[in-house]
């Protein structure tokens, strides 16, 4: 009898759970505030890297810490944006020092090397073109963006969460002069 008990709880335990739903992308990107969990290698100068990468977006500021395989920040780049003027600071700290600039791609430039389009990188994350921006691209068979052509990058999207014209992508490869920046998500938080 106790043998057809533990069998029941050991059965009862491996009933499946339905999965999440697959995120979506937010009517408002303009007001919305999202995190990412995930991955990142970059290719420049016949160099590369790679590691984790954390991103906590929204309209008034940004914090992406770069994180080595291992787990350890190797670099927290920050932008925030004052409330009384449209000017916006990009701070980097890097190897005990602090470094600020008035761009995140020159700053990320003088500090790790490669530019990092945080501007542009905001709504491509998104799968979404920069709005007021001219811009070419391919949709796929869904509506999803395939490539976009955007600021002198190139974005392949090679995989999303779902396949509707409104799901979030999950890998992505950003392409420009002899950098590349490959990203792949593995959890968003959309706020």
């Amino acid at each position: 009898m106790w043998r057809i008990a533990l069998l029941a709880l050991l059965l009862a335990g491996c009933a499946s759970v339905p999965p999440a739903p697959a995120p979506v992308r937010p009517a408002q990107i303009q007001t919305t505030s999202f995190a990412l969990t995930g991955r990142i290698a970059v290719r420049y100068d016949g160099k590369s890297s790679s590691g984790g990468v954390h991103w906590q977006h929204d309209v008034a500021s940004d914090e992406i810490l770069l994180l080595a395989p291992l787990g350890q920040t190797v670099a927290r780049i920050s932008r925030t944006t004052q409330p009384a003027i449209p000017a916006q600071t990009f701070t980097l700290d890097a190897e005990g020092k602090h470094y600020a600039a008035q761009d995140a791609e020159s700053l990320t430039e003088k500090v790790l090397g490669w530019r990092l389009p945080l501007a542009g990188l905001q709504y491509w994350v998104l799968g979404l073109p920069v709005p007021g921006g001219p811009f070419t691209g391919q949709r796929t068979e869904n509506g999803e963006w395939g490539v976009l052509h955007q600021d002198g990058w190139t974005i392949h999207y090679i995989r999303y969460a779902a396949q509707t014209a409104d799901s979030l992508p999950l890998r992505m490869t950003l392409q420009r002069e002899g950098l590349e920046i490959k990203l792949l998500i593995d959890e968003w938080q959309i706020k």
